[in-house]
């Protein structure tokens, strides 16, 4: 709000002006030789930075609460260029007394007696060898798309027997394999394993996960999936979630960005793309391409429940109607003590202890409530959350409202 212009010249102006910096003439007090400053033109300028600045403001208001524009390579997957799933079955040896017990895992002595037989160790037949530094295990990796002969990979083991604890473990030259069954790489190296534990006379004390460990750069490739080539000049995008609309804001951004005809739609989550014909210029395409901003379309409005946690999560789109809404606990208790019955003395009866059980069954008064409707998930949350029901209650009655057609959204139970 501008204050008057007789304010500037009151002591202790809010403004800071000190008084007596204009004069009746227009000339600044105490200079008669300063150039001229006009009032009027100096509360015009401050009267203009004042309408900027409230400018400045309210678009900055409306940029946050609009969608925000996210890159291309967060929505899409180029179809062709994905991750592959490598396992293998190894051993881990060098544990301090906390490997697999053998006779309750077999497949442990079996696989030490064929690696020992490979290296040209010959073990007597039917003899019961006791192993406790040994560990049978699992090893997992995933294999980057156009990874080379030599690349390093960070692989996973996991313990598939008894094993106490992994933890200080080697693991033995072991081949990962994909789909397919053919070899792609090697795993081999010292564990790193995340967690600490100690036992003794029957206590145990653990953090964490011993059975599992971690390998930096354990893995070596030793061969390349083949590399994709698009089919006549065409690469597909494939949007991570089915939706028209945001299938039809990547072609016009696209076609806008690279020129018209690049991108064409075969489907709701599928985008064709015609890309240029020598690798260089096919690279610095999808590169340009994987960085344009897209504003995702607004999508369906959903309430996923979690039926085991019995977490509750709405999206924005999430709108109720006015209903009115009564929810009672119910509780049910069993309380069973033993009552024992003893025989008289000398009378050959036998000592008998029967259970007797008492069921209480309570039921908790729920007083009608009403629920008003709500445009935003604020009012939303808000008007769930005057009914004081717990998670639990309100999955029940987030399902009764979408049947009675109250709530504007779909429920998926997960």
């Amino acid at each position: 709000m501008l204050l008057p212009p007789t304010h500037l010249q009151k002591p202790g102006s809010p403004l800071g002006i000190p008084p007596g910096l204009f004069s009746r003439a227009g000339h600044p007090a105490g200079r008669p030789t300063g150039r001229p400053v006009d009032r009027a033109v100096f509360l015009a300028a401050l009267t203009s930075v004042l309408i900027f600045a409230l400018m400045v403001a309210l678009l900055l208001g409306a940029s946050m609460g609009s969608a925000r524009a996210e890159r291309l390579k967060n929505l899409v997957n180029f179809q062709g260029v994905r991750d592959n799933p490598l396992v293998g079955y190894g051993l881990v040896v060098g544990l301090d007394n906390t490997g697999d017990q053998t006779t309750q895992t077999p497949f442990t002595t079996q696989s030490l007696t064929n690696m020992l037989s490979q290296l040209g160790i010959t073990l007597p037949a039917g003899r019961n060898m006791q192993l406790k530094n040994v560990a049978a295990v699992m090893v997992t990796a995933t294999l980057p798309p156009f990874a080379q002969p030599g690349s390093q990979l960070d692989v996973v083991v996991s313990s598939m027997g008894n094993a106490k604890s992994l933890r200080g473990g080697t693991l033995l030259m072991t081949p990962l394999k994909g789909a397919d069954g053919q070899v792609y790489a090697i795993a081999q190296g010292n564990m790193l394993v995340g967690g600490a534990g100690a036992s003794a006379n029957g206590s145990k004390v653990q953090v964490n996960q011993l059975a599992v460990g971690r390998i930096a750069n354990g893995g070596v490739v030793e061969r390349a999936v083949p590399s994709f080539q698009p089919e006549g000049g065409y690469l597909n995008l494939e949007l991570k979630d089915t939706d028209f609309g945001t299938a039809e804001r990547v072609i016009e951004a696209i076609n806008r960005t690279m020129g018209p005809g690049v991108a064409q739609a075969v489907d709701g989550r599928v985008v064709q793309l015609r890309t240029p014909q020598t690798p260089t210029e096919r690279v610095n395409f999808l590169a340009r391409i994987e960085n344009i901003d897209i504003t995702r379309a607004r999508g369906p409005a959903k309430v996923i429940l979690n039926a085991r946690t019995g977490s509750i999560v709405m999206n924005q789109a999430v709108t109720v109607e006015d209903c009115a809404i009564a929810h009672g606990n119910l509780s049910i208790v069993i309380n069973t003590q033993p009552v024992i019955s003893q025989p008289a003395p000398f009378s050959g009866g036998q000592t008998v202890v029967a259970p007797v059980s008492q069921i209480d069954l309570k039921q908790g008064g729920g007083s009608l409530q009403i629920v008003k409707a709500g445009a935003s998930l604020a009012a939303v949350v808000k008007g769930l959350n005057a009914l004081g029901a717990t998670p639990a209650d309100l999955q029940t009655i987030l399902e009764a409202m979408r049947a009675s057609g109250a709530l504007r959204a779909e429920l998926e139970i997960i």
